[in-house]
């Protein structure tokens, strides 16, 4: 679980590509802090698994899903990413809860600045739109933001002037493709919801109910 904080902008070292899978070497200095193997590291907001360090990078496999559902396999060497080490318990939650499991690829089809703010418009695809609220949270390449505005066809952010220099969304201009993964607990309302409406009764728990489960 994450927060959507990024603690620093890493680079792409190397990219070794396998038949359906590839393996991502990151260079990083803050991340790599008490970092093991085998622990989560969110790059571009995809949860990864670290599979080898060093003092200078990590390395983390992604396989064929992660692949067709994130935005991963385009990078190349050079490109910088966001990087964001697991939440500890305990810790202060910035951001929002965020899993590391991606719902779509967006693409930046705009960008404004406005004053010190700098308003990015998303074009998201149904299945991340059907979760977006004016007011609520989504992961942006990793990044914990607040909609501005949405339509139909997308939705809208504005980055601080800290978002903007320690973040990609500093550097992405319109065309550039971005993670997004919409907020969880709203998916966990949407699930809620569907099985209530799936219940023997509208009302509730009935009294046939209660007799069919042993309860009565």
């Amino acid at each position: 679980m994450f927060t959507g904080l990024v603690e620093e902008l890493g680079g792409l070292k190397k990219l070794t590509r396998g038949t359906d899978s590839a393996r991502l070497h990151i260079t990083a200095r803050k991340v790599l802090d008490g970092l093991a193997i085998g622990d989560s590291v969110a790059v571009n907001g995809v949860c990864l698994t670290v599979v080898a360090r060093d003092e200078q990078s990590f390395a983390a496999d992604v396989m064929a899903e992660t692949l067709a559902k994130s935005n991963l396999g385009a990078l190349s060497p050079g490109r910088r990413v966001n990087l964001e080490r697991a939440l500890r318990l305990g810790g202060r939650l910035g951001g929002h809860l965020v899993s590391g499991h991606i719902d779509g690829v967006g693409t930046i089809t705009r960008r404004e600045e406005h004053d010190i703010a700098v308003l990015v418009t998303i074009g998201a695809p149904p299945e991340v739109m059907r979760y977006v609220v004016k007011k609520g949270s989504v992961a942006v390449d990793g990044i914990s933001l607040t909609v501005v505005d949405l339509d139909a066809a997308g939705f809208q952010v504005s980055l601080i002037p800290h978002t903007a220099g320690a973040t990609t969304l500093g550097f992405k201009k319109p065309g550039d493709t971005v993670n997004l993964e919409a907020d969880l607990i709203g998916k966990y309302v949407e699930k809620l919801l569907s099985n209530r409406e799936n219940a023997p009764s509208p009302g509730g728990v009935s009294m046939n109910f209660l007799v069919e489960h042993g309860f009565a």
